[in-house]
């Protein structure tokens, strides 16, 4: 046997007598800091989707209330006038019965005189349409009435679907934040960033009106804990911040970022001005600019929220409120 054989067979002995020496399993390295910091921004953006999802969801359940609220309105005058205009049928009903079909008719058509016959004929002419219309309109308010009362029906079975939805939505988030916790306490040593000091933003520009108002609200949040589904005063989400903001100045938003992108005019970059919203890809998040390129927003699970420079992530766009 050449040397080199040997060599290769004594090699692969050595390598198995390893590998049957060696412990069953070998202990998986702990990931290191910056792996846990990977780890926990591509789960938050992941997380902060799903609760403005939810946040969606909660206005949906909003606007079906709503809608729920109006439709009820309107059934009960419309169950009044359904009512009337059954007792005016019962009532045609009840005299056709009495006076036993024709004999208005006949009676009108009794000997009296030619000349008086064209008058009697337009009386029961008269009197047949006002019956019709009895009938009809009795007709229209039934179905009016139903059509309300089916629409009630599909929203209330709709409300109740979205509260599943909401209930499962909710019970996933808090299985999420868990982890996510769990993450930032071995890669901090705790799970949630300390409590900062509005101050620690600086001052509020000196902006006028409306958007001041905002801009000054957001500068007072600073340093308050990110809290999903929260629009203040103690904690927030994201799209629950510009809310809250815009809310101290008197205009309303829906607490979900692309709901406002939709309930926002689109603006250009270079026309941005404090108070404007600013987008993100995908439309998972939104903050409120301030000036000097700089936003201020409630960026994630365990963080506060916080001013900094807008370019955080790619931008989708920008909105007017």
């Amino acid at each position: 046997m050449s040397s080199l054989r040997m060599l290769l067979r004594s090699l692969a002995v050595a390598g198995l007598s390893a590998a049957l020496l060696a412990p069953a399993s070998v202990a998986r390295a702990e990931p290191t800091p910056a792996e846990l910091t990977k780890q926990i921004e591509k789960s938050s953006t992941e997380l902060e989707r799903i609760v403005e999802s939810y946040n969606k969801l909660n206005e949906d359940i909003k606007a079906n209330k709503a809608e729920a609220a109006t439709l009820e309105a309107r059934i009960g005058p419309l169950q009044e006038q359904a009512e009337r205009s059954r007792a005016d049928v019962g009532v045609l009903a009840a005299t056709a019965y009495k006076t036993g079909g024709m004999r208005t008719a006949a009676a009108l058509l009794e000997p009296g005189g030619t000349a008086a016959l064209p008058e009697r004929l337009g009386t029961l002419d008269q009197l047949t349409r006002q019956r019709q219309r009895t009938i009809t309109g009795f007709t229209a308010d039934q179905r009016r009435l139903i059509d309300q009362k089916t629409k009630l029906d599909v929203t209330l079975a709709r409300e109740a679907a979205q509260a599943k939805q909401l209930a499962a939505g909710k019970k996933r988030i808090e299985g999420d934040l868990s982890r996510l916790y769990e993450m930032r306490r071995q890669a901090y040593g705790r799970s949630t960033e300390a409590p900062a000091k509005a101050s620690s933003a600086g001052k509020p520009p000196a902006v006028s009106g409306k958007a001041g108002v905002a801009v000054r609200y957001a500068y007072g949040a600073v340093g308050k804990p990110y809290g999903w589904g929260a629009e203040g005063p103690g904690s927030y989400d994201c799209s629950g911040l510009t809310l809250a903001a815009w809310r101290a100045a008197g205009k309303s938003l829906p607490h979900n970022a692309a709901a406002q992108w939709s309930a926002t005019t689109r603006i250009s970059r270079s026309a941005l001005q404090p108070g404007d919203l600013v987008f993100y890809s995908g439309l998972g998040h939104v903050a409120l600019y301030v000036g000097g390129g700089q936003i201020i927003d409630a960026p994630s699970a365990g963080r506060n929220v916080s001013k900094r420079g807008m370019n955080i992530m790619s931008i989708a766009g920008y909105g007017r409120v």
